[in-house]
C-alpha cells in the first residue's frame, strides 16, 4: 500500500470514528438530534467511500 492509500485509509476511519461518535450522542432538542444525525451519517459515508476506494485501490495494485 502507498503512502497516498494509507493516508485515505487513515482518514477514512477516523471520519467513520467521529460519525460513530456522533451517531451515539444525545441531543436537547429535536433539532439537535436531526443536526446530529445528518453529520454522522455524512462521516460514516464519508469513512465507507475513502477506506472502501483505498482497500479497493490496494487490492487492485494501484499506485
Amino acid at each position: 500500500m502507498t503512502r497516498a492509500l494509507a493516508i485515505q485509509a487513515g482518514i477514512g476511519i477516523a471520519s467513520g470514528a467521529a460519525g460513530l461518535a456522533l451517531l451515539a450522542r444525545r441531543a436537547v432538542t429535536a433539532e439537535g438530534r436531526y443536526a446530529l444525525r445528518i453529520a454522522g451519517t455524512m462521516l460514516v459515508a464519508l469513512s465507507l467511500f475513502l477506506t472502501g476506494f483505498a482497500l479497493v485501490a490496494s487490492m487492485v495494485g494501484g499506485a
